[in-house]
């Protein structure tokens, strides 16, 4: 009898085999024989079944770890949220809460001398806005706290227990119909200044604003004061400002807040530090005037002697090198932390003892965690390896980290890191059911030569049943940012380990004008976009070219955001080494996306300004535009795009689109009408992922015979 065997992964294998033979080699395949394990691979689907770590925070007596995850039902479109909370004496793991429609501010208070978890929640069935609760981990249920008519953000109790402070949405400006009340059907908007929608949403007539109001000791709250009362301005800054950007005091009297108090917000990136008092809320006192680059995060010591807080220098460049300051209260002096660092820093966060502080810093391609003393600036790195590290907190004696941790197989997990080397500890098992069963792929980091002579650091991920004997497709992911690193992050799209288990090799370089390699390496992508990164693709992808498993006649660029620029400007000028492309949310006309984007201050300073503003700008323009190219265009295209992408607006990639079709470039358009510049909802996601492997299909995928695709 003949038996057809599907095997996991991309190929379909028959053999024709005879009795007892045929069936015992069908179950052995299969995993049907007792003790045979059945290997799995990531699949779109898989990725919207593990669930992803939500925060992770510690309580003060180092002996409680409370956590959030979030999962999803694929076929609901929908997600919830769990709360748990983990005794770490026993590594016993609670389950407080299930079903969450939302979790949010997840961390600990002393009441009544005693650790407390306040959180956000929203209950499954529950009407209105998410509310505060309260939990004894020594105890039965949470209990409410709020009772709020509009929905809050950004929760964060005072150091003494005595108030508590959080982000709401206040309407300052009129609608058109308020304005004209008798045209009340009226549907318009009267427009007299820029950032009028930023990244994902139009400006709706409200800013985010910093209330503060008292818990009484009954656990009920009191009457609210806005900290920001009649400004039109927000904190924290949008669009992806959480609850870092405002800090108490540690006597609970006083808060820093990060706002943008400037005229022309869509040219400017001027954020500074504001402290704020409690009796006083109308009298504001900057503390970082004069600094015309990003001030936010400030954050103050235990013994309040000072603010630390993160500063760019150069004004309008949102990827400058991100310094560690520090703000004497006493004196008012402000001094840099990190000078002789050359790494930006993010997330800093103070030891007990106030004597160093802890942060995050971009590394070769990793993201890792480092101590710096106030004393004589010594920076030590903490963690290491081929991760990336987030830093949750800081245990009481200073002698482990609780920190997330992650790479480009797996999602985060959180562990206590001893900080003398030892080995760290996972305390969290969210998807160890899911990995048991999966093949994985193998990343390795390579170096090469750019076309310049400089290093270049590449990872590269190999397919799960890779064999150099054999040849394989291969993937040149580009990334976007411009400024961000390939670092070891798990995508929830732009996922490497689903690629190569799709059988890819997958190539990533940390090309020119990435962070983590030196700010000069960093910078020197500005107003240089279309020359030595796009070099530095090129050179790597034909070292791993010239790799013997590598069929050359198989190899795809992929990107988004800047990663899609560079799809298209490869459209034009990459000599045949590409057999087809997909670029996402990319831009294609310079001109038309300096005219249609809403922070301008990007533009103006990777670009060097507006096209009309010389001659030479005109040429850099011209000289590095993808569209002025597409008359080289002929390899088949693949364009995605959302609606609610306001950062690279859609019309830049119906425009290329179009040049492919009016040129009879083989092509296509997905279309995403409630998506922005991130495919965010779990159908809308999965969908993505077909379209995306399906395109690769066509034209990348080794085809049995050996011919062309």
């Amino acid at each position: 009898m003949t038996i057809a065997l599907a095997l996991v992964g991309s190929r379909t294998m028959r053999w024709a085999v005879c009795g007892k033979s045929a069936v015992w080699l069908a179950m052995l395949v299969t995993g049907l024989l007792p003790g045979a394990v059945r290997a799995e691979r990531m699949t779109p689907e898989r990725l919207w079944q593990l669930g992803r770590l939500e925060g992770g925070t510690l309580s003060g007596d180092g002996r409680w770890v409370a956590y959030g995850v979030r999962r999803y039902d694929l076929a609901e479109n929908r997600g919830w949220s769990e709360l748990h909370l983990l005794r770490l004496e026993d590594g016993a793991d609670r389950l407080v809460w299930d079903r969450l429609e939302s979790l949010a501010s997840v961390q600990w208070t002393l009441r009544d001398g005693r650790p407390q978890l306040l959180f956000l929640a929203r209950r499954s069935g529950q009407e209105g806005p998410a509310q505060l609760f309260l939990l004894d981990p020594h105890e039965g249920e949470p209990r409410q706290l709020s009772n709020f008519s509009e929905s809050v953000m950004h929760v964060k109790a005072s150091p003494t227990g005595e108030h508590i402070a959080y982000v709401r949405r206040v309407k300052l400006d009129p609608t058109i119909n308020e304005l004209y009340p008798d045209l009340p059907k009226a549907e318009a908007r009267l427009i007299d200044s820029l950032m009028f929608r930023h990244w994902d949403h139009w400006h709706d007539y409200s800013y985010s604003h910093v209330f503060v109001c008292p818990w009484l000791p009954d656990g009920s709250l009191g009457e609210e004061v806005d900290l920001m009362r009649a400004l039109r301005a927000d904190c924290p800054l949008p669009p992806f400002g959480g609850a870092e950007q405002y800090a108490w005091s540690p006597d609970g009297r006083e808060l820093a807040l990060t706002m943008k108090l400037v005229n022309n917000p869509a040219e400017s990136t001027d954020g500074d530090i504001y402290l704020v008092r409690l009796e006083s809320p109308e009298e504001r006192r900057c503390i970082t005037h004069g600094m015309d680059g990003y001030d936010m995060e400030p954050n103050y010591s235990p013994d309040g002697a000072w603010i630390a807080f993160h500063s760019m220098a150069e004004p309008g460049y949102e990827s400058d090198r991100n310094r560690i300051m520090l703000f004497d209260r006493a004196t008012g002096v402000i001094e840099e932390l990190t000078a002789e660092l050359d790494q930006t820093t993010h997330h800093a966060a103070w030891s007990s003892d106030s004597r160093s502080v802890w942060f995050e810093s971009e590394l070769r391609g990793t993201r890792q965690l480092f101590r710096i003393a106030l004393g004589h600036r010594e920076v030590r790195q903490i963690t290491g390896g081929r991760h990336d590290w987030r830093l949750c907190g800081v245990s009481p004696d200073g002698r482990w980290l609780l920190a997330a941790r992650q790479d480009m197989i797996r999602p985060e997990e959180l562990y206590r890191v001893p900080v003398d080397g030892a080995p760290a500890e996972v305390l969290t098992h969210i998807n160890d059911g899911m990995y048991e069963k999966l093949e994985l792929p193998r990343v390795e980091e390579r170096w090469v030569r750019a076309s310049d002579g400089r290093p270049l650091h590449c990872w590269v991920v190999f397919p799960p049943d890779f064999d150099a004997q054999r040849t394989w497709p291969m993937l040149t992911y580009c990334q976007g940012g411009p400024q961000s690193q390939v670092s070891q992050f798990f995508s929830y799209r732009w996922n490497f380990h689903l690629m190569a288990a799709h059988g890819y090799v997958v190539l990533a370089p940390n090309r020119r004008g990435l962070p983590g390699f030196g700010q000069e390496w960093n910078d020197q992508i500005t107003q240089d976009w279309g020359g030595q990164a796009m070099q530095d693709i090129l050179a790597a992808t034909d070292e791993m070219m010239a790799q013997s498993y590598i069929d050359r006649r198989r190899i795809a660029a992929v990107g988004a955001s800047f990663g899609g620029y560079t799809v298209y400007w490869l459209m034009g000028n990459h000599q045949d080494r590409f057999c087809c492309m997909i670029a996402h949310c990319g831009v294609f006309n310079l001109e038309s996306a300096y005219g249609s984007t809403e922070e301008l201050f990007f533009v103006n300073h990777d670009l060097g300004g507006p096209y009309w503003k010389s001659e030479e700008l005109r040429g850099l323009y011209d000289r590095f535009s993808p569209h002025r190219f597409v008359g080289n265009w002929k390899t088949p295209l693949l364009v995605i795009h959302g609606e609610k992408d306001f950062r690279v607006p859609v019309t830049q990639g119906i425009e290329a689109f179009t040049a492919a079709q009016v040129q009879g470039v083989p092509s296509r358009f997905l279309y995403f009408p409630n998506e922005g510049h991130w495919v965010l909802t779990p159908q809308n996601s999965v969908l993505w992922q077909r379209v995306f492997f399906d395109w690769l299909a066509r034209y990348c995928r080794a085809a049995t015979d050996g011919s062309q695709p």
